[in-house]
Order: structure tokens, then sequence, then C-alpha cells
């Protein structure tokens, strides 16, 4: 296929109606024409053999529906980081800034780094250096060496003294055997002394070294930092009102302050830097995995993923400015169902597509309907969350110390919950155990990752309930709490393999997240005694 130009054209467009906001890339479905353009993206990628294995190690590629100034729509195309070892590519957006063809300055800096490199490790290998360091060991040994030797002999010369004292009254004696022992503790004392010299001697000569090599680093992390800012400088991003900053400015004001390694390299902050330097007007975005899953993260061959947080958060926050986005609509007439109700708490069950606790949005939720339903309560709280696109029951306290008590019980594991999950795929085993450990993965917030190094335990139990047209429906039983652990559990290779149906972050977008709480139960704040509720699920 001809894929030189970048600018590509979209034929055969009529009847596919377009949006007429601009799609928020952090949470969205992508347009049909964004799917037709990928297509043509990954025919084109598969002409190209010598890119296969890098593709099939995992790579993200973006696709940005634009408007030209002839009215025509087309789309432009572009690759996270670089591609067969460049960043130029035909038919792809350029970088922002061409880190692989970088100006003078740089190499310059990149040289004096790299002599500097040379430097310690040159002192590192030296064998003047290994010499000190040996003769500073051995030094050290030999005095406690002698050291020990010189205990032993002062501990047999003064049970020999004990034992004469034991026989003679002779105070002539007596006194010469004190000054005997005087004479041998100043001696000992002379010992040590002769020996924490030699032993300090060669230290000061092995840290002399040490310094250098410490030095040295302390001036190649400085230059490193330097020029690493200097070349967060060189990326010039624009946004929809023709302003401009580098990422320096961007990320100054957020909590890291500093912009991460690989900021701007991402295929969304590209596509949008070609568009406006190009007087191209953006549609509609969207940005898909080509290959394995990174170890740790759900990754799907040929699926639709959000931007992520951590890198371009920041940047497509301010380059989406002077663009209407499109915004998630949380429809307010949502309403959970009352399933029990004593004064103690209430327990409901939360419909999909709404949030479980305002937080700062203020935005409609089961904990705002539960203060204006049980408004005579002492103190509405929500005692537990789901994720705002899982349905089923949720506990509401009516008092802070029944909220206190179902904390507690939460928290000592003392509550039993039961989801139901409509998975993507055929699970063979009828029952089982997922346990995986789960960590933020802060540069695709608010994903989770599994990571066997600082990762909490996590632990589900499972039960196939049904197997349907290529789903399975299966009853999950989560051991511990984390966040997004059973979605997380489903979809994750080493756990079922199977997303959640619906599952925008570990799997494909879909009408609805199909995961429900099914079932809780715990022991009542104020009886005492152990209650059971239920929620049905349609799905």
């Amino acid at each position: 296929m001809a894929f030189s130009e970048i600018f590509h054209k979209l034929e055969s467009i009529e009847g596919v109606p377009l949006p007429e906001r601009m799609n928020n890339p952090f949470d969205y479905e992508p347009h049909p024409l964004c799917c037709r353009a990928a297509g043509e993206v990954c025919a084109y990628l598969g002409e190209h053999p010598e890119w296969s294995a890098e593709i099939a190690e995992g790579k993200m590629f973006g696709v940005l529906v634009v408007r030209n100034g002839a009215d025509k729509v087309g789309y432009l195309a572009a690759f996270s980081g670089n591609l067969g070892g460049k960043n130029l590519h035909s038919g792809f957006v350029p970088p922002v800034y061409d880190m692989l063809q970088p100006g003078e300055h740089f190499r310059q800096g990149e040289a004096e780094i790299s002599a500097i490199n040379r430097k310690i490790e040159a002192l590192e290998q030296s064998e003047e250096f290994a010499g000190k360091r040996q003769r500073l060991a051995e030094c050290r040994s030999e005095a406690e060496r002698a050291i020990v030797q010189a205990k032993l002999a002062l501990r047999e010369q003064k049970a020999r003294r004990d034992a004469e004292r034991a026989q003679t009254t002779d105070p002539v004696r007596l006194e010469a055997l004190v000054r005997e022992s005087q004479s041998q503790k100043a001696e000992f004392a002379r010992l040590k002394k002769r020996w924490s010299e030699a032993v300090e001697l060669c230290r000061q000569e092995v840290e002399a070294f040490q310094n250098e090599i410490e030095q040295l680093r302390a001036e190649r992390k400085s230059r490193s930092e330097r020029l690493q800012m200097w070349l967060f400088a060189q990326f010039g991003m624009r946004n929809a009102r023709g302003e401009q900053r580098d990422l320096c400015e961007i990320f100054a004001p957020t909590p890291q302050r500093i912009p991460p390694a690989g900021a701007g390299e991402c295929a969304a902050p590209k596509l949008l830097q070609y568009a406006y330097l190009n007087d191209l007007h953006p549609i509609a975005m969207a940005e898909f995995w080509q290959g394995r899953s990174p170890r740790g993260e759900v990754r799907r061959h040929g699926n639709f993923y959000p931007s992520c947080q951590g890198k371009c958060g920041p940047i497509l926050g301010f380059m989406l400015q002077g663009l209407e986005l499109e915004e998630r609509v949380v429809k307010a007439e949502l309403e959970p169902t009352l399933i029990y109700e004593d004064e103690a708490l209430a327990v409901v069950s939360k419909p999909e597509g709404m949030l479980s606790v305002e937080g700062r949005s203020e935005k409609w939720s089961v904990e705002r309907w539960a203060r204006r339903r049980f408004a005579d309560a002492e103190r509405v709280m929500v005692a537990h969350r789901l994720d705002m696109a899982t349905s089923g029951v949720i506990v509401i306290a009516k008092s802070l110390e029944v909220y206190r008590t179902l904390q507690g019980e939460f928290n000592a594991c003392r509550v039993e919950k039961r989801y139901v999950a409509l998975l993507e795929g055929i699970v063979t085993s009828d029952e089982g155990r997922v346990e995986l450990p789960l960590a933020t993965d802060y540069e695709h917030r608010p994903c989770q990752k599994v990571d066997f190094e600082s990762g909490k335990r996590s632990v589900t139990q499972y039960r196939v309930l049904e197997r349907r047209e290529g789903r399975t429906l299966v009853e999950f039983r989560p051991l511990t709490g984390r966040t997004h652990q059973l979605r997380l559990h489903a979809a994750h290779p080493e756990g079922l393999a199977a997303p959640i149906v619906g599952d925008a972050l570990y799997g494909v977008r879909d009408v609805r997240l199909c995961l429900h709480a099914a079932y809780i139960a715990f022991t009542h704040p104020t009886t005492g005694r152990r209650v059971a509720f239920e929620a049905p699920c349609d799905f």
C-alpha cells in the first residue's frame, strides 16, 4: 500500500458522522474512522518484516483523524519511542524533537559524560587502587590477629598474677604485681593505638581513591541531569491556542516536577504536535497496541488503550487546551436499589456507571444519594467502594461508630464478598485460585500491574458457573481487597488470561463492564449477628 505521505486521505467516508468534539484520549471509545486508520497502519506494518521482531516485543501506535485547510478528512500515524532504531519513517509524523539526531551541544555533553565514565572505570580497575584495598584488608586482619593474641597473653598473665596473689601476703610482691599489670595494660593500649594508626593510614589511602571516584560520579550525575533538562527544553509542545511550552515548564507544577524519561516521545503528543504545526484540525484520536504484553501489565495485541498518565497526562493536559473535548456524562437519574435498612446501616445495589463516593468531583454518587435518602441519620458514610463501572452490593453506615466498626471488619478480612463476572474466553478449570502481587502502574494510572518485587499480595478464588458462546461466567471470591484485583487477575496471562467483558483498561471496551458484586456477609455492628445480602446479576 502507498504510505509515503504523512497526511493520509480517508476515502469513502460519506455516511460516517464526524464527532462534534475531539475525544478525551484518556477515556474514549475509538471512532470508526480511527479504527479504519489503525487497520491501514497495521497493514503497512505487515509490509515491513524488518520491524516484525521489534513490534512482536510490544509497541504502542497511534492515529489522529484530522481535517486540512481544504476541508479534506484524513489521518496521521505515529509510533511511541523509535522504530527500527530511527525516529523518522515514511508515512509517520516526525518526533517533536529527534533525540537520535541531537545537536552539537548534546553530542558534546554526551562526550563529556563518556569521558567521566572512562575516568571512573580506570580508577575502579587500577592496580594501585586494588593494591591499596588489599593492603587495607591485610592490615585490618593483621591488627585483629595481633590484638587477639595480646588479649590472650594478658588473660594468661592475669591468671598467673591472681594465682600468685592467692599464695602470698608480701606487700612488696603484691605491689610489684600491680605495677606489672599496669605496665602490660599500657603496652596493650600502645599496641592497639599503633595498629589503629596503621589501619587508619591504609583507610585514608583507599578513601582518597573512593572520594575521587565519588566526585566524578557526582559530576557525572550533575552533567547528566543538566543535559537531560536541556533535552527536555528542546521539546517545545504546542496547543490548540497556538501557545508553546517546553517539557520542563509543563511538568514544573506537577508533584514529580521533573519530566520522566521518554516524556514527549509517545504517539499522542507527536500526533497533536504535527497537527498544530501544519494547520490540521484534530477530530478523533486513538492509540493501539501491537505485539506481546509487557511483563506485569496487560496489553493485548490490536486493542485500543487510553493515553498513559505518567508521561502524557501533564503533556496532553496542556496540548489539548483550546480544543472542545467530549465529556463522560454521569446520568443524575441513576439510583441504587435499596436491599435492606435499619437504624445502623443500609445495604443497596449500585448500578454500573455510578460513582460510589463523590470525592472532590461532587458528582452524583451513592454517597450523595444516601445523604439525601437518610438525611436524619447521624452521619452517612459508604463503608466500602466499587469501581464506577462495577455494579452490585454496597453497605452504608449511618453513624461514625458503625462506619469504624465496619472498617475494622473489612481490615481484618472478616467480610465475605462474592462477585459474578462474564469473561471473554473459555476458562478450562472449573475452580481454582489466582495469587499475583499487585502494584500501582504510575505511568498508566488508574491501572494496576503485577509486580513480583514490590507488589502487595492479592488472592482470588474462582468457580466457573457457566460456559457459553466463547465466554465464561465465573464467581470470584476475593480474599484480599486490592484495587482492580479481580479485573487484573482475570485478564493477566499468569491469571485466567480472560479479561472481563467490557473492561476498557485490561480488555476491550463494550457497552458495560460485566462485573457485579453479588453477595456480601459480615457481622452486624450493633446486633453482633452474622448477616448476608445478595443482589441479582443481569448478565
